[in-house]
């Protein structure tokens, strides 16, 4: 570092300290509160929206990622440039950010869970060795706990993230129209949770480090509830920030609820490089396998995404692949044991999941197809699902749609839309939905033994002795599916087809409100159930009756529903009915048996199962967000013109 620098580092600090010196009393960071901040833990802070990543560089000048810097922890972001001398502005968030950090030395629990966060929006100054010097000014604060300053390779990287968080900066400019070093800004502080979602935004009226210490010790008792009960929790884990259900309805029984629900149009999207993840699959995948008739090019794969989540795909321009493949709730349905088509007809099976997909052999529960190229005209053809009447139907209307011109012959040098094009599209589109790189990945694969905690490790031994679940749900040397891809007869299926029901059926009548009601009154009001014997429907042959196909493990915690028919709710009731030995009949598998595990074994499983969830869950659903859905407006329900 040379001796400049180091000059301009403390006129720096000397210019900053002297302002927060000078601010006005009236301004909140420097008085008291005019209002009784309520009791910590008797309101909510419910998620606004997620928080966006971005690459930005730390004060050692290496690359980061925020939302890896955000993973496990809360965090406070506040958006600052070093050269700002507006008492209101930039010292202000220095200030509040010191209180925090001096409160974090005599608050052990404070220190480990929460951290702050400075990032610069000035890159072309603030490098990351004067954003080290800025740092150094707080040293002060103590050092407990992490007070981190950050910024950015360049505007180019910066813009994206200021877009993403609603960060409005102007560069002022002097009478000759040169740049004069100041910036005009809205000052903003983000609270986000450990799972990378925003709970409060603040702005200069409401910056008080009593009312943020407030929040943050609120969030931190939410958590350390979430944490004892875990039947309760949204269904998030590492990486997976964004898969929660559009309304949270936790605590809808509760007389204080408040909507948590989220506007789709407010959802951010952002475009992920799905080639490339497809061309290097996440650790602890195998390499990709790909039909030697349909390589995959970017052309395909953003053809087959447009295609994915365009509602005028089916009969009357309502219904996606999306709607029962739901990306933030697992690419499946989180909502519903079993999918609904078109106009709310019913389907008999469980949306399965598409993540990792790709790997699959046989297809649908009854695994019917051999491949996704061809499996994709079974929702489109399919009277309960997306209704259309014939392939030529399917054709016509997107020949016919003019946001698809030119985009099949583009993609498949020159052919246009045909059953096959089509088919490989969509393919190359699902193809790219791979997730891993799952604690278990690292711990496992990547030889990082603090990447799995006790309970999960006591879980894998578990998972691969005495309950055996790898008999079926396979670990290889050098990579996992958690499949062996054949088809299994558990119970399930038996159970359902012989009416082998409890006398009373549990009915959600609101979320979180439940009531008892006798099977006697749901059979006299309800549709009788479609029947379903798998395998069976395929081959005729009485052998393969029940018989479904074994599901991956990855990202589990986020496909509930679980089994063919989503009769069970919860990874919990999954593993119990298991440890239970499934239900049992003549054409029983062997190996679904009673495992005798206790209720520590079944937690401790539990825990191993939840280390499945990949990393990269938040790059896809984000992709998915920025996906276009098609205009029905454009071509009218059932035309084709």
């Amino acid at each position: 570092m040379t001796r400049a620098m180091k000059a301009r580092g403390l006129l720096l600090a000397g210019g900053l300290l002297l302002s927060l010196n000078q601010a006005p009393a009236d301004t909140p960071a420097f008085a008291g509160l005019d209002y009784p901040l309520p009791a910590v833990g008797s309101y909510r802070l419910p998620p606004i929206d997620a928080a966006a990543d971005g690459q930005v560089l730390d004060a050692d000048g290496r690359l980061r990622s925020l939302h890896d810097i955000y993973a496990g922890r809360i965090t406070l972001l506040g958006f600052i440039y070093s050269r700002c001398s507006d008492a209101d502005g930039c010292p202000l968030t220095a200030s509040v950010f010191y209180k925090l950090k001096t409160l974090m030395n005599s608050d052990p629990e404070l220190a480990e869970r929460l951290q702050l966060a400075s990032l610069s929006f000035d890159p072309e100054h603030d490098t990351p060795q004067v954003m080290k010097l800025y740092g150094a000014n707080f040293k002060y604060a103590g050092n407990a706990g992490e007070w981190r300053f950050f910024t950015t390779a360049s505007q180019t990287n910066l813009q994206p993230i200021l877009r993403a968080y609603n960060q409005d900066v102007q560069q002022e400019r002097d009478a000759a129209g040169e740049t004069s070093g100041v910036f005009s800004h809205i000052l903003r502080v983000f609270l986000i949770d450990r799972e990378r979602r925003i709970r409060n935004i603040y702005s200069t009226a409401f910056l008080h480090p009593d009312l943020l210490l407030n929040d943050v010790r609120t969030l931190m008792l939410e958590e350390n509830s979430d944490e004892t009960s875990p039947a309760s929790a949204i269904p998030v884990g590492f990486g997976a920030s964004l898969s929660v259900p559009g309304d949270d309805k936790r605590g809808y029984e509760s007389a204080d609820y408040r909507t948590h629900a989220r506007a789709v149009a407010a959802r951010r999207g952002r475009p992920a490089d799905l080639l490339a993840l497809a061309l290097r699959p996440p650790l602890g995948l195998p390499p990709l396998p790909v039909p030697e008739n349909n390589p995959l090019t970017e052309a395909k794969i953003a053809l087959g995404r447009k295609l994915f989540y365009d509602r005028r795909l089916s009969l009357n321009d309502t219904f996606s692949c999306a709607m029962c493949h739901v990306p933030e709730q697992g690419f499946t349905s989180n909502e519903l044991a079993m999918a609904v088509g078109i106009e709310g007809r019913t389907v008999r099976r469980n949306s399965p999941t598409l993540y990792n997909v790709a790997y699959a052999p046989r297809l649908f529960p009854d695994g019917r197809e051999e491949n996704l190229e061809q499996q994709v005209w079974g929702p489109l053809l399919a009277d309960n699902e997306m209704g259309n009447p014939s392939v030529g139907a399917v054709l016509g209307k997107i020949r016919a749609l003019p946001d698809y011109d030119g985009l099949f012959e583009s993609a498949f040098r020159g052919r246009g839309p045909d059953m096959e094009t089509l088919g490989m599209a969509l393919a190359s589109y699902q193809r790219t939905l791979l997730s891993a790189d799952s604690p278990f990945d690292r711990w496992y694969f990547g030889q990082q033994q603090q990447a799995m905690d006790d309970a999960a490790k006591r879980g894998y031994a578990l998972f691969t002795g005495k309950a055996n679940c790898v008999g079926c749900h396979r670990i290889e040397a050098d990579s996992a599916l958690f499949s062996d891809h054949e088809l299994h007869n558990t119970g399930i299926g038996y159970q359902r087809s012989m009416g082998v029901r409890a006398q009373k059926t549990r009915i959600s009548v609101a979320p979180g409100v439940f009531i008892d009601v006798d099977r006697s009154v749901i059979d006299a009001v309800g549709e009788a159930a479609p029947a379903d014997v798998g395998l069976y429907e395929i081959t005729q042959d009485p052998d393969d009756r029940w018989k479904y196909r074994t599901p991956s493990l990855r990202n589990l915690t986020l496909t509930a529903p679980y089994m063919h028919d989503g009769s069970l709710s919860t990874l919990r009731e999954v593993v119990e009915f298991y440890n239970q030995g499934g239900v049992a009949n003549d054409l029983q598998d062997p190996r679904v048996r009673p495992l005798g595990l206790s209720q520590q074994e079944i937690d401790d499983l539990l825990a191993f199962l939840r280390a499945l969830t990949g990393s990269n869950v938040d790059l896809l659903v984000a992709d998915a967000f920025a996906a276009p859905v098609g205009d029905p407006v454009a071509v009218g329900p059932g035309r084709s013109n």
